[in-house]
């Protein structure tokens, strides 16, 4: 396989979606790792397996709908698969694979036959302390967006996912890249108060256009950076509460399509009447209730 992604929105034509079966049982708080996933046990409301089959199961139905060709990894029994853009990621020709924490470090053997379809040159593996998931690692034409935590309290927060090692690697690793870094605000058991990924804050769309929530970033500075970069007028801005139900994370499929949950009403009209989008609706409520939405859920491959 020629990996390719230049951005987050050219036409796909190949993608990994995470695997929702034998997700295993409800977790212990004590065993959570993102506030999501801790508000959900605490509430009584996480999800169900069955519910979780019935959503990704939607999603790849559109995805097909627009030929595209999608993987699945194998299942390990009892253990939560479905968010694939945290176990590898690719910019441009280059499948980097993550460290991620170590609830999630066997994950990656489920991938062994996508791993095996690219070439081995082609594959970067970091440093053992060189921590990164793709969910902080947005890819757009010459720059490269990513998220991270520079708080001296790093090491506290399970929600603190990619560190500036990974960061100065990617750096010599693609040097005509513009990167530029995001210290996120972080929070392990309040959802409303922490960001997970750069991702569950904002996140390109089209040729030029984004959905941003200002509050996620520590420096204000940070935000008015991409206001800067994508201009004001093609930022869609998103309020506390659809941060908490996670409207940055929805999913290209080409420039002009997304795919979005059916319940984002206000930016889904928005996408359609405003920027002439076509946005492809499935229910993703459930899924939601783990810390991730569309975006988190997938490993786009190819895109032409």
């Amino acid at each position: 396989m020629k990996l390719n992604i230049k951005n987050e929105t050219g036409k796909l034509s190949s993608v990994v979606l995470g695997q929702p079966r034998s997700m295993g049982g409800i977790p212990a708080l004590e065993e959570s790792y993102d506030a999501k996933s801790f508000h959900s046990i605490q509430n009584n409301i996480y999800p169900r397996e069955e519910d979780i089959i019935n959503e990704m199961t939607a999603f790849e139905k559109v995805l097909k709908k627009y030929e595209v060709n999608v993987f699945r990894p194998d299942i390990i029994e009892d253990y939560n698969q479905v968010f694939a853009r945290d176990v590898a990621f690719v910019i441009d020709d280059k499948m980097i694979i993550s460290n991620v924490i170590a609830d999630r470090a066997d994950e990656q053997d489920a991938y062994k036959k996508i791993f095996e379809e690219v070439k081995w040159r082609d594959i970067i593996n970091l440093p053992e302390s060189a921590h990164v998931e793709g969910g902080d690692v947005i890819v757009w034409n010459d720059f490269l967006f990513i998220g991270t935590c520079f708080s001296e309290d790093y090491r506290n927060y399970k929600t603190a996912r990619t560190n500036e090692y990974a960061i100065n690697i990617l750096k010599e690793y693609f040097p005509k890249k513009r990167i530029i870094d995001f210290d996120l605000k972080k929070n392990d058991t309040v959802p409303y108060q922490g960001i997970l990924h750069l991702d569950c804050t904002f996140n390109p769309v089209g040729k030029d256009k984004c959905i941003i929530y200002k509050d996620g970033f520590v420096d204000e500075s940070d935000y008015q950076l991409i206001l800067d970069i994508f201009g004001e007028e093609n930022c869609f801005q998103v309020t506390d509460q659809e941060m908490f139900e996670m409207y940055p994370n929805i999913f290209s499929i080409s420039p002009e399509v997304v795919v979005s949950d059916s319940s984002f009403t206000r930016m889904n009209e928005f996408l359609r009447n405003e920027w002439g989008m076509t946005v492809e609706e499935v229910p993703y409520r459930e899924v939601s209730k783990m810390g991730g939405l569309l975006r988190c859920s997938t490993m786009p491959l190819v895109r032409e």
